[in-house]
């Protein structure tokens, strides 16, 4: 199997990519396996912090890396939290604190609509010229009260219409199916396997 590392310590995300991966024999790995310190995200924008961290995973490790930087945009926000999301209620981390400031900012808000981003950069070595990117969307909307048990972050209080349900109530395998992350990881396989 070939070794990639994936520059994430996030749990949820981690077991998303593994998922699809695995078919293709490839055996992501987390950066912490290896002991690659956090990575900086100094950027305003998913494709500049997903880049910055790939490089510093593959410079740290020697593999090739695959990075992923996603957030959710709601658009009576004007895109927020975007790549604020994992830290949107400051540190430490945490997905309760998160969405309980972004219920209590959209207090009296009628445009609920909001949408998960997802870009996706493989390189093969620190230095690459030629990054392999991918990305995707999946759109939605925010309610105030969660359902679901199932995925993480914002899910419980994100609602497909389509659907109706939120991405909480999805199993694994349909919201790898639907989700911004399983677009992302499919054009990038697409890619790689098309290289």
């Amino acid at each position: 199997m070939k070794k990639v590392v994936i520059a994430s310590n996030n749990a949820g995300k981690l077991r998303e990519i593994q998922e699809i991966l695995a078919p293709l024999e490839i055996e992501a790995m987390p950066q912490g396996a290896f002991g690659v310190p956090e990575c900086p995200e100094p950027h305003v924008t998913f494709i500049e912090n997903c880049l910055a961290k790939a490089r510093h995973a593959s410079a740290h490790t020697g593999l090739p890396a695959l990075a992923d930087d996603s957030g959710i945009c709601v658009d009576a926000l004007n895109g927020a939290p975007g790549v604020y999301s994992a830290r949107f209620a400051g540190e430490p981390k945490s997905d309760e604190r998160n969405n309980q400031k972004l219920i209590a900012t959209l207090q009296g808000e009628s445009n609920r609509k909001a949408h998960y981003y997802c870009v996706m950069v493989y390189v093969r070595y620190p230095d690459d010229p030629q990054p392999i990117i991918a990305e995707g969307s999946w759109h939605g909307e925010i309610i105030d009260t969660p359902r679901g048990a199932g995925g993480f972050g914002y899910d419980p209080y994100f609602l497909l219409p389509a659907f109706g349900r939120t991405g909480a109530e999805l199993s694994a395998v349909e919201k790898n199916g639907i989700s911004h992350r399983g677009q992302a990881l499919r054009m990038l396989v697409e890619r790689l396997t098309g290289a």
